[in-house]
């Protein structure tokens, strides 16, 4: 971390030490009250979850967060048991692995719900780069590790970008590869941009666009599963 290509994203952010408070701040509040308000739905969420197949109700994948450090993510499990060691570490299009549930909710974004416990512990914030297993953290070049400073994300602009990101790795014969190369790279673009614009303000127009994109993506599935 301690590098020429990482020292002015963190100048940049040292100036903004208030900003950086208010965003915890945020990260608690917010995330408290959601859990609160959603408990019904993670309750609805981890009974399908076991009924529909067998394992746990949580996906715990190790992940990187902020400096390197490594934590168990909270995902709600919408593919098979031990799914990572029967394949990639990412979802292509018309993963085999999915579960029938799995696909609903994958289709609703709800599996990344359960991330509010990650939110509220402090190992995520709600805008930031998206975590990364070890794998992929270990292909960063000096110039991405940047994007280490700050807590991983719920999600950015560049999760927004690529919210299809598995219908685009779908076509690869190396699908590790392929994330690597080509969409990793592009996806750190948009998270260097992040860290050098990042503002509270900004935090909470990502947002927006997040619950715009997710909405928008549900509506226009909505209205091809009634064409068919």
């Amino acid at each position: 971390m301690r590098t020429e290509e990482v020292r002015p994203f963190y100048d940049l952010l040292a100036k903004k030490r208030g900003q950086l408070l208010v965003k915890r701040l945020v990260d608690i509040c917010g995330s408290a009250v959601l859990l609160v308000l959603l408990s019904p739905v993670f309750a609805v969420l981890a009974i399908a979850i076991k009924v529909d197949s067998p394992g746990p109700v949580f996906y715990r994948q190790l992940r990187v967060t902020q400096y390197g450090k490594r934590f168990r993510i909270f995902k709600f499990r919408t593919m098979c048991d031990r799914a990572d060691q029967i394949g990639s570490a990412v979802t292509v299009g018309n993963d085999a692995r999915v579960t029938r549930v799995g696909k609903a909710i994958r289709r609703l974004r709800l599996d990344e719900i359960s991330q509010l416990v990650d939110v509220f512990r402090g190992t995520m914030t709600f805008v930031g780069t998206r975590p990364e297993v070890p794998q992929y953290v270990d292909a960063y070049t000096p110039l991405m590790r940047a994007t280490l400073l700050l807590p991983a994300g719920v999600t950015s602009m560049a999760s927004i970008t690529f919210k299809d990101e598995a219908d685009i790795l779908s076509f690869a014969d190396n699908v590790d590869d392929a994330y690597i190369r080509s969409v990793l790279p592009r996806k750190m673009e948009f998270n260097l941009r992040d860290i050098e614009s990042f503002s509270v303000s900004r935090d909470f127009s990502i947002m927006l666009k997040t619950v715009s994109a997710v909405f928008g993506e549900t509506s226009c599935s909505g209205e091809a599963d009634e064409q068919v």
